[in-house]
């Protein structure tokens, strides 16, 4: 006997009339046999292409891309399964029903049984309201539990979708999803999906993108579903053109959206926050100074970086002649100068070094009478020590780090270098200890690595270029053994004379050679949550790495911690990104009408013109007032009657947590949701801006219940 796939509850007997749920029953048989059929297809293919070697690196390359695309499909069949499936939609001409999944799927005689969600045939599924059906007479979504359907709901737009045999609730699948308890990690709300948000998932990827909206509106989830409709719907975007980066504002938020884009069919983005893109970010304290984090918010303060690097590159100005056993040679400014105009635009100081190097000996060299072995007057222009001075001193190797160290530690050195500042502002940005890293460097240690380089490349090189050359001795010896073996002088083993031939006989990859950066790009697009707290200098990291300026930003001014005044547009023309396309989410589907009515006047307060959202259901559970003695109390029953779900106490450092509770300060929570938090005396969270928006974000966290602690004798109406 076949076991059903639906296995509702008594309470929803009447949905599991076989007239409902028959064509289910039928195409999910049909799915399963096709996933069991594809995952033994893509196995073998996968232990094939494992075997394929390559004859190059761009060979070995499309290898690799093959076996990751292979692994990464194979993981999400075994992952889900039947529940690969999201719902199915009707249209008005048509009744047989389109089946929309994770990913596209057809049986063995290419009859299509699901339609991927991020196809154009799937935008009706997501897209269709009531006042613009897109065509559907109806709409079904389903509620998946361990690979079986334990609810489903039905939406119609037509009279005749009434017939077409639907089940209608008081709630939608929405709404009851945002009932349901929370977990660690943020999951997927594929199936959820609505129209407002489909819209910005699916707007094109050219030029910069804006999703303003409040707390609640799912501007993460927009994010993170944009990212994987991106990758499949613009071939400009995949992983082989540059990929995506998806940038987070601290670590638990991207622990807490880890999952999503995995479970979405998309293992390849790389994830970060602005700490990861320089290795001092790790490390880096709060700038504590605040005409120091407002200096070092401009982005023209960056120029500074750069003409510090750029002094470091000036050809010297006097004659050097050099002795060599062949005869005199010298060098003079003009000739300086051509040398180190032979650098490619683009290229970093330190590797850019041994290119003015290389044009400074070959100048040398030409004087030399052409009888004279090349390779033996470079050997010895290498060891004069007055041109390897000389040159030194006109272009040392460079610690980017210590570019700007020295800027922040050497008054004189950055006057120099950004002349626009006055003595005040100099002294703000002056401190003892150069390399007392904040996150308020990370701009400038980045913009430093971009012009300078990594500092251990020249190192490296020498080490490559040294082992290089012992691997040619070692070919060249065994060339010649093996020519000397060959009797008849002729045939294949004379080709290895050939140096295209010979050099294969090397093996590179073996070579020393410097770990790449995963995150340097560029890449094709950039994704920014929480993007309203970067300052004009932490834009200039991103658009580095996004040089198309295809973005999608997301963000909240009534979120900004520091202020937002302006329009978006105007803050992010300042920054150079012009064409700013901008979408708006207005209803809060998260947190409920108790909290939102707390929350909203906290706000407003600050900042009149908040973009506040309209929330559209009710937990029925008011907010509570109570003193900080109660905290653990309140915890300990939300435990013992919630055997589901995530709560948080927010600005209480005392405490260390417990199973199922977090504590964070109000910026780590921000970006995070959970189903009940508790708030520790919000009032004493700071004046202005700032502490209105942390007590702001802290209280939206909540999706069911609020609790606002107070510690004896702290008092405050605004929280």
């Amino acid at each position: 006997m076949t076991v059903s796939v639906f296995d509702l509850p008594e309470r929803l007997a009447a949905k599991a009339e076989p007239a409902l749920i028959a064509d289910d029953e039928r195409r999910f048989r049909a799915i399963a046999a096709a996933v069991e059929r594809q995952l033994s297809e893509l196995e073998a293919r996968l232990d094939e292409t494992r075997l394929r070697g390559g004859d190059n690196n761009q060979e070995v390359l499309e290898r690799d891309l093959a076996v990751h695309e292979l692994s990464a499909r194979i993981r999400m069949l075994h992952r889900f399964g039947l529940d690969v499936c999201l719902g199915r939609m009707v249209a008005e001409d048509d009744p047989e029903p389109v089946y929309i999944g994770r990913l596209s799927l057809a049986d063995e005689d290419g009859t299509r049984l699901l339609v991927d969600w991020r196809a154009p045939a799937a935008e009706p599924f997501f897209a269709a309201t009531h006042a613009n059906p897109m065509g559907l007479a109806s709409r079904r979504r389903y509620r998946w539990t361990r690979g079986r359907v334990t609810d489903y709901w039905d939406e119609v737009f037509t009279a005749e979708g009434l017939e077409h045999n639907a089940a209608l609730d008081d709630q939608s699948a929405f709404i009851a999803s945002l009932g349901a308890s929370r977990s660690p990690q943020m999951r997927d709300v594929l199936a959820t999906i609505q129209a407002d948000q489909d819209a910005i998932i699916r707007s094109p990827s050219r030029g910069p993108l804006v999703v303003d909206g409040g707390p609640g509106t799912g501007k993460t989830v927009v994010a993170l579903h944009r990212t994987a409709y991106l990758l499949y719907a613009d071939p400009r975007l995949g992983h082989r053109r540059g990929g995506v980066l998806f940038v987070g504002p601290h670590e638990p938020y991207l622990s807490y959206v880890a999952d999503v884009l995995p479970s979405l069919g998309e293992e390849g983005v790389q994830t970060c926050t602005l700490r990861d893109l320089v290795p001092e970010g790790r490390t880096a304290g709060v700038e504590t100074d605040p005409e120091a984090a407002r200096l070092k918010a401009s982005a023209r303060l960056v120029d500074a970086v750069e003409n510090a690097v750029r002094a470091y590159e000036r050809p010297p100005e006097e004659e050097l002649t050099v002795q060599t056993p062949w005869g005199t040679v010298w060098i003079g400014p003009s000739e300086w100068a051509e040398a180190f105009d032979a650098v490619e635009p683009g290229t970093t100081h330190n590797e850019a070094r041994a290119v003015v190097w290389e044009s400074v000996l070959e100048i040398l060299v030409d004087q030399v009478d052409a009888q004279t072995p090349p390779h033996l007057v470079r050997r010895a222009l290498a060891q004069h020590r007055e041109l390897t001075r000389t040159f030194t001193r006109a272009w040392p190797v460079l610690d980017p780090a210590g570019v700007v160290a020295d800027l922040w530690s050497v008054p004189a050195y950055l006057r120099l270098h950004a002349p626009w500042l006055d003595a005040g502002e100099v002294r703000a940005l002056t401190r003892q200890d150069g390399r007392a890293w904040t996150t308020a460097d990370l701009p400038y240690l980045d913009a430093a690595r971009r012009l300078i380089g990594d500092p251990d490349a020249v190192r490296v090189a020498r080490r490559r270029a040294a082992a290089l050359e012992s691997e040619r001795e070692v070919r060249e010896r065994v060339v010649e053994e093996l020519i000397a073996a060959d009797d008849d002088r002729e045939g294949e083993v004379q080709a290895l004379r050939q140096q295209p031939f010979a050099d294969r006989l090397i093996d590179e990859a073996a070579l020393p050679s410097l770990a790449p950066d995963e995150l340097a790009g560029p890449y094709a697009h950039v994704v920014v949550d929480e993007a309203q707290e970067l300052t004009d200098a932490e834009w200039t990291m991103l658009l580095r790495r996004a040089p198309s300026h295809s973005l999608t930003i997301v963000g909240d001014r009534a979120q900004a911690r520091h202020g937002f005044h302006e329009s978006w547009q105007d803050r992010l023309a300042r920054v150079g990104l012009d064409d700013v396309r901008m979408s708006t989410l207005t209803v809060n589907y998260r947190t409920p009408e108790e909290v939102m009515a707390e929350a909203e006047p906290v706000i407003r307060a600050a900042i009149p013109d908040a973009n506040v959202p309209v929330a559209v259901r009710s937990s029925g559970i008011p907010v509570l007032h109570l003193p900080l003695s109660a905290r653990d109390g309140v915890l300990e029953e939300w435990l013992a009657t919630h055997g589901e779900g995530v709560a948080c106490v927010i600005g209480d450092g005392t405490f260390a947590g417990m199973p199922r509770v977090r504590s964070l300060t109000p910026e780590l929570a921000k970006g995070l949701e959970f189903d009940l938090v508790l708030v520790v005396d919000p009032e004493t969270w700071g004046d202005g801006v700032e502490g209105a928006v942390d007590r702001y974000v802290a209280m939206t966290r909540a999706t069911q219940q609020l609790v606002v602690l107070r510690s004896e004798g702290a008092e405050g109406a605004d929280a």
